[in-house]
């Protein structure tokens, strides 16, 4: 993992082609490959279920009244799609355990 704590889609390659044995180059395609699938299916409408690690939900969200927390003015917030994501029970116990 790089020094800030974030796995990047270098090191997912990196990881896919020391366990699977890929090349270099086949490790990042493959790894574009998922996360553009996965980007299409969220994109027109679909959630994204990954068994044992968790689910990317797409919500939709209703307008609502918000307050300007500097001023207090309140404005009306326009309604939008938010995407989600719950870990699954295996992931929120792996990471309760540290492993």
């Amino acid at each position: 993992m790089s020094e800030a704590g974030t796995l990047t889609r270098a090191e997912l390659a990196d990881a896919v082609h020391r366990e699977v044995g890929l090349s270099r180059a086949e490790s990042a395609g493959l790894v574009e490959q998922v996360l553009r699938h996965m980007c299409e299916a969220l994109s027109s409408g679909q959630n994204v279920k990954i068994s044992g690690f968790g689910s990317f939900v797409l919500r939709d969200k209703a307008e609502r009244m918000g307050r300007n927390p500097k001023t207090g003015v309140e404005v009306a917030i326009e309604p939008r799609r938010v995407l989600t994501f719950r870990a699954s029970q295996l992931m929120r116990d792996r990471i309760v355990a540290g492993a």
